[in-house]
C-alpha cells in the first residue's frame, strides 16, 4: 500500500524567495527515492534539526527536502524482501534532512541499506528518545571498547553532559559498567545527571588545567562533546592506553595540544561520526541499545513531546541555549 492522499511534511526550501521552512502538503511520488515507504510515527529534535530548520547552519546538500534527522514507524511498502508490509523500522542519519527526504514527515521512503528493523526490546518511542543522539554515545562506547577501553582503567570523563548526548552517555556507559564522572557548565542539572548515574559531577567552570603536557592520570577514557580547549585539557589526565571519543565541537573546532599523551601514554584519539557508519555496525550498536547497554532512564531523558506543527519554537529554544533533555516529535499514529 502506499498514501493515497496528499500528506504533511515539514519542508525546507532555499530558492530565490529566501530560506524558510513550513508545513507543507506533499504526495509520496515526490519523495526522494528509496525502496522501502515508511509511515513515520516518532521523530526526534537533535542541534542538527534545529540548525537545518532555521537555516542558521548549512545542512542540507539539495532543497527542497523534508527536515529531521531521525525517524520511526511502519513499512508500508517495499520493493526489497527484506521488509514487508507492517514491519517496524528506524533510520538516523544516513543522509536524513541532509541529500534525502528526513523523518519530519508523515511519510518517508528510505533506501533499504540504512532502513534498521527496530530490534526486540525498544518501542518505536524508545527508539527515538535514543535516536542520533544515543547512537553516538553508544558508537563511541563500541569503538572504545574495540580499542580495548574497560572499566578497570578507570572513570569515563563525559563533557556537555546537560545535552542530549551526554545525558544518553551517562546512562549507557554506566549501564555498561563504567564509572562516570559528568562535567557540565550548568551545576543547577548535577542531582538530575546524578540520577542517571554520573558518579560525580564537575563544574565545568571550576575545572582547571593545568597546561602541562602531561599530567596525573585522572581519567581512564573519556567521551568528549565539546573539543577546543575542553579536548585539550582533558588529554594529558586519561590513563596509559585509554581512549578519548570526540563527536562535538561546541567549544571550537581547533585545539591546541602536544603529542605527548599520545606518544608517551598510548592515548587514543577516536573521531565519532555517526551519519555514515556502516550497517553492520548500526545493527551492532542498535542491538546493544535494546539489550545489555539500554539506558534505565529513557522515560526521564525525554522532557518533553511535540508536534509538527510545534517544532520551529522548539528549534528557536535549543539554538537559545533553553533546552535540557530528548525533545520527541510525535509524527502519526503509533
Amino acid at each position: 500500500m502506499s498514501p493515497s492522499t496528499a500528506f504533511r511534511a515539514m519542508r525546507i526550501h532555499n530558492d530565490q524567495a529566501g530560506y524558510r521552512a513550513g508545513i507543507e502538503r506533499m504526495d509520496a511520488a515526490a519523495l526522494t527515492p528509496g525502496e522501502v515507504l515508511v509511515k513515520v510515527v516518532w521523530s526526534s529534535v537533535n542541534y542538527k534539526d534545529a540548525l537545518a530548520g532555521t537555516g542558521k547552519g548549512k545542512i542540507l546538500r539539495r532543497y527542497p527536502l523534508n527536515g529531521g534527522i531521525d525517524l520511526a514507524g511502519h513499512v508500508v511498502a517495499s520493493t526489497n524482501p527484506a521488509f514487508r508490509e507492517g514491519d517496524a523500522v528506524l533510520c538516523t542519519g544516513s543522509g536524513l534532512s541532509e541529500t534525502r527526504d528526513g523523518g519530519y514527515a508523515e511519510y518517508a521512503r528510505l533506501e533499504a541499506r540504512w532502513t534498521i528493523p527496530l530490534p526486540a526490546g525498544l518501542s518505536l518511542r524508545e527508539s527515538m528518545i535514543l535516536g542520533t543522539a544515543g547512537f553516538t554515545a553508544a558508537l563511541a562506547l563500541l569503538r572504545m571498547q574495540d580499542n580495548r577501553q574497560t572499566p578497570d582503567l578507570g572513570p569515563i570523563a563525559v563533557t556537555g553532559a546537560s545535552g542530549g548526548v551526554g545525558q544518553l552517555a551517562i546512562d549507557i556507559f554506566s549501564r555498561a559498567g563504567y564509572e562516570v564522572h559528568a562535567i557540565s557548565g550548568k551545576a543547577d542539572h548535577f542531582d538530575f545527571l546524578r540520577g542517571l548515574g554520573a558518579r560525580e559531577c564537575i563544574d565545568r567552570h571550576r575545572l582547571a588545567f593545568s597546561g602541562k603536557p602531561m599530567d596525573s592520570a585522572r581519567f581512564g577514557g573519556a567521551l568528549d562533546n565539546v573539543g577546543g580547549p575542553m579536548l585539550a585539557g582533558l588529554l594529558p589526565l586519561v590513563a596509559p592506553y585509554g581512549n578519548v571519543a570526540l563527536c562535538g565541537n561546541a567549544g571550537g573546532i581547533a585545539f591546541d595540544g602536544t603529542v605527548m599523551p599520545f606518544i608517551i601514554r598510548g592515548v587514543s584519539l577516536l573521531g565519532i561520526a555517526s551519519a555514515g557508519t556502516a550497517r553492520d555496525l548500526r545493527e551492532r550498536i542498535w542491538q546493544h541499545l535494546a539489550d545489555d547497554w539500554k539506558p534505565r532512564h529513557l522515560d526521564r531523558i525525554a522532557t518533553r513531546e511535540v508536534t509538527l506543527d510545534e517544532l520551529p519554537a522548539v528549534f528557536g529554544r535549543m539554538l537559545a541555549g533553553d533546552s535540557f533533555g530528548r525533545t520527541l516529535v510525535r509524527v502519526g499514529a503509533a
